[in-house]
Order: structure tokens, then C-alpha cells, then sequence
């Protein structure tokens, strides 16, 4: 299921393009005790901005606002560990991830959760960042996808929604301040052909 919290038309074709770069990016193998989504934002800056936050596995502080520190052992590359340290409120206080993917030419980051005092178990996780134009101006479509296990006394349904949750917040952040840095950058706008 694909969720989008902007109302898009068929008439722009965003629901054709986000069915199509979930298709081939945010597909998951999922197991009867997993469950698993993709949620979708449009986000009124250009991808290299958006991309400049995404692709920060040792930072993602600077969107996440979840997150209070985060500590990166060794060089970043792909198999890198972070250890993310979680603000009061969350059922958490620390989680361990590591980097699967960091593609900077498709935009396409992956993270793995390894470890840490939450139940986020066998927890994967795909975001894809896209271009689009939005009000004339270079915009992003960002997608991103989980699976996820449903631990023990909890249902599919209510673990989607927690960590469906999780992401909106997230999105709903790098969107404002993605929008918030495009607009000290005064990016010009797209001339549609």
C-alpha cells in the first residue's frame, strides 16, 4: 500500500510515476509474521537538497527528530554501523543500524536494523529520492518503504501504524527543513515545456 499525504492527480501523473518507483525500488519479501508499506512525500526543494540530507548516515540528527546523537564506527561506506541514541518519549533509548545501500546516482539509500533496546525486530528500511516539479519549481518526490517483524502481543496493523508514525514524522521534517533550506537558496523555477 502506498500512502501519500498530498493529494495527487491523474492529470500530473504522480500516482502512475510513485506506483512505478515503488515497483522497482520498495518491493520487499515479506513473511507471514512481517508487515511492510511504502509512504510517499512531495517535498518542495530539488533532489540535490533532499539528497544531501537523506544520503547522511552519520547524521540523520539533522532531519530525524527522534534522533539526539548518533555515532558512526569506522569510515562510511556501505556495511557501516551506527549507533543512534533516541529522545524521551519513544519505547527506545538506542538503536543500531547499519548502512546497506548508498547510492548517490539513483538516490537510493538502505539501512538494517541490527540491534538495540526496542522491538524493531529483522527491521529494513528503502528510501528513493526522485525529481519533480512542483508549482513550476524543482521538487522531490521521496518514497520510502519498510518490513518489518510484528513482535510478540502486538498485531500487523499496530505495528504498521507505529512505525508508519515514525516515518510520517521523519518525512514531515525533511520536508520542512529541505523547504526551509530551498527557500534561503531561492532555487528558480522550471519552465515546463
Amino acid at each position: 500500500m502506498v500512502t501519500n499525504d498530498h493529494i495527487a492527480t491523474n492529470s500530473n501523473g504522480y500516482c502512475k510515476m510513485e506506483d512505478e518507483y515503488v515497483r522497482r525500488h520498495h518491493r520487499h519479501e515479506i513473511k507471514e509474521h512481517q508487515c511492510s508499506k511504502s509512504l510517499v512525500k512531495h517535498i518542495k526543494a530539488p533532489v540535490p537538497l533532499v539528497w544531501s540530507l537523506v544520503r547522511r548516515f552519520d547524521q540523520p540528527q539533522k532531519y530525524k527528530p527522534f534522533v539526539s546523537r548518533c555515532i558512526v564506527q569506522g569510515d562510511l561506506q556501505i556495511g557501516s554501523v551506527r549507533q543512534v541514541n533516541v529522545k524521551s518519549g519513544l519505547p527506545a533509548t538506542t538503536s543500531t543500524e547499519r548502512l546497506e545501500l548508498l547510492d548517490d546516482e539513483e538516490h537510493i539509500f538502505s539501512m538494517r536494523i541490527v540491534g538495540g533496546d526496542h522491538r524493531l525486530k529483522n527491521y529494513f528500511s528503502v528510501i528513493t529520492v526522485h525529481p519533480e516539479i512542483i508549482d513550476g519549481r524543482p521538487g522531490t518526490l521521496v518514497i520510502e518503504s519498510f518490513v518489518v517483524d510484528v513482535p510478540d502481543g502486538n498485531t500487523k496493523d499496530e505495528t504498521c501504524y507505529f512505525v508508519e508514525a515514525l516515518i510520517k514524522c521523519n518525512l514531515k521534517s525533511l520536508a520542512d527543513v529541505s523547504e526551509r533550506l530551498a527557500v534561503q537558496d531561492r532555487t528558480e523555477p522550471i519552465d515546463r515545456i
